[in-house]
């Protein structure tokens, strides 16, 4: 657990703060002259240890782009921070992205990993009780259950939690 907010909602420069960005060197497919120089990249969030990285540009920033990209969804979907169970303000992000009892959110998107980490912070602290968490979140238990299947390990932990809880492993 972290404290609020969720680092997979801070704003690039302000997450960087709290990451170790290391360059480097990778060998592997990808023709003669791949990563003769150092573009491949890993983020590493120091407070949790949870690491993004990437190495298939020839481009150091867009490896940095891509590594930041898979470091928020990890930190969306292994991290959590301390939600209230019942008493849950949705953020403005969430609201704005709500379309009445719908969260459409294409899972390339940038504010994907923001609004995981929000439902899986409701959803952890209300025992994995997807119908009441979503409700709370103002859409329907089919769509929170999509929202967090868009990503694997999300829905795994999810699904790990519900079985530990006793409640039935949702399917996909």
């Amino acid at each position: 657990m972290v404290e609020a907010p969720h680092p997979a909602t801070l704003e690039e420069e302000v997450l960087l703060r709290y990451c170790e960005v290391l360059t480097g060197r990778v060998g592997g497919p990808g023709g003669q002259h791949r990563n003769n120089v150092d573009t491949a990249v890993w983020v590493c969030h120091t407070a949790t240890g949870v690491e993004g990285q990437a190495t298939e540009r020839r481009s150091q920033v867009e490896n940095k782009r891509m590594a930041v990209r898979r470091l928020r969804r990890k930190l969306a979907s292994n991290v959590r921070t301390l939600a209230s169970r019942d008493h849950h303000v949705c953020s403005p992000l969430w609201t704005q992205r709500r379309q009445g009892n719908k969260m459409t959110v294409n899972p390339a998107s940038e504010d994907y990993p923001s609004l995981l980490a929000e439902a899986m912070d409701l959803v952890v602290v209300r025992r994995y009780d997807l119908g009441g968490a979503a409700k709370i979140l103002g859409i329907t238990m089919s769509q929170l259950s999509r929202l967090i299947n868009h990503d694997k390990n999300a829905f795994a932990k999810m699904n790990a939690g519900r079985v530990a809880c006793g409640l039935p492993a949702l399917r996909k």
